[in-house]
Parts: C-alpha cells; structure tokens; sequence
C-alpha cells in the first residue's frame, strides 16, 4: 500500500478510537440509563464506521470491502436492537429520566 492510504487510514482510526473513548467517558459521566444508552450506541455507530473505512482503505479486494461493510451494517442493526430493548426494559421497569431540576 502506499504512504497516502495508510496515513488515511492512521487518521480515520485515530478518529474511530476517539469516539469509541467518547463514548466510554459518556457511560461514565452520564446520570440515567438512557442518556447513557444514547451515548454508547452513537459512538458505536460512529467508531466501528471510521474503524471499518480505515480497514476498508487498506484492502485489495473489492470482496474484501463488501465483507467489511457488510459487518459494520449487521452491528448498526443489533447495537440499535440493543439500545431499544435495554431503554424499553428500563421504561418497563420504572426508572426514571433524570431531570435538570431533579440533579
């Protein structure tokens, strides 16, 4: 591969690792299970896809490719399963959103 596909690929992992950082502080920071929820579900949809891009870049082969997107898609569907069901148990089960005049 060439120097230019692999600083790409250096940038947009360096991007995919900030965000999946990003969310891990947010599971820390945030006050209730579903601004938590919310916070761990974007960084995932938006990690994995800068991640992938980056593997995406340094591939061959464009079965390769579809191979990868194909992965990012099926994790888009069950990570966003995921978070409806755990904010529907959540809901079920009476907890509560944590309110600006309730902290």
């Amino acid at each position: 591969m060439s120097e230019v596909t692999d600083w790409i690929s250096f940038v947009l992992a360096s991007l995919g690792c900030f965000y999946f950082a990003a969310g891990a502080i947010g599971l820390l920071r945030l006050r209730d299970v579903y601004t938590r929820l919310h916070a761990l579900t974007k960084a995932d949809h938006l990690g994995l896809g800068l991640i992938t891009a980056a593997a995406m870049v340094q591939q061959d082969s464009w079965g390769n490719v579809i191979k990868l997107a194909m992965v990012w898609v099926l994790v888009l569907f069950t990570s966003a399963s995921v978070a409806m069901l755990t904010a529907r148990a959540a809901l079920q089960a009476g907890i509560a959103m944590v309110r600006k005049e309730d902290a």
